[in-house]
């Protein structure tokens, strides 16, 4: 059962109409100003991807293309397209980082990252703060 979208010519208005049965379905006139002037819109629709598909996008080099590592602001969008990409809710420190990223501040001036970088090391340099986690010669 599809829902098509109208626009009044007559009026501007915008109207939506669910379609029961497309072997009787003609064109009401406008909802608003009664005349038959709506005309068929082209309606936004959605596709259902993959995890793998968008998994794929968020590893693509494009996707980092307008940002800027310097300005938090810009690692913010990313941050939240990327969050929003995943489908899933990152949780309240997520969105508390990215509010600060937001309002200008840098996640690591203040240690705002609990003492680690977006890398997994710490201050010193330390994995999980685990010392020399190099492979054995």
């Amino acid at each position: 059962m599809p829902v098509y979208e109208y626009r009044c010519e007559s009026c501007g208005r915008y109207h939506q109409q669910l379609v029961l049965a497309l072997s009787t379905y003609q064109v009401p006139p406008c909802p608003r100003c009664g005349k038959p002037t709506l005309k068929k819109l082209m309606s936004r629709f959605a596709v259902k991807r993959s995890e793998e598909s968008r998994l794929d996008d968020l590893a693509d080099p494009s996707s980092f293309a307008d940002v800027d590592e310097n300005d938090p602001r810009s690692v913010a969008r990313w941050a939240r397209k990327m969050g929003e990409s995943l489908g899933e809710d990152m949780g309240p420190e997520f969105d508390e980082m990215v509010d600060r990223m937001e309002a200008g501040e840098m996640p690591d001036e203040d240690g705002g990252m609990g003492g680690m970088d977006m890398g997994g090391m710490d201050d010193a340099g330390d994995a999980a703060g685990l010392g020399d986690v190099s492979a054995p010669d």
